[in-house]
């Protein structure tokens, strides 16, 4: 019986652990993209000459950062 309790107690704290975990590690993971990863490739491209290419991701991204944006203030 007590190590019944034990094995469902050790998956209560250690499942909130690892969704604390999965958590933070997927908010590191969008923060590295966004501000690491994605300026890089934008760079990339247009050394590479694909300027024509670079331009508009670039104001497709802005533009849905401009929503989110948006759509944060209201809902606050």
């Amino acid at each position: 019986m007590l190590t019944m309790a034990f094995v469902i107690l050790f998956f209560v704290v250690f499942g909130k652990l690892l969704k604390f975990a999965l958590k933070t590690t997927w908010g590191l993971t969008k923060l590295t993209l966004a501000f690491i990863f994605l300026p890089l490739i934008l760079v990339a491209m247009v050394l590479s000459g694909l300027i024509i290419m670079a331009v508009p991701v670039l104001v497709f991204i802005g533009l849905l950062a401009l929503i989110a944006g948006a759509a944060k203030k209201a809902t606050c």
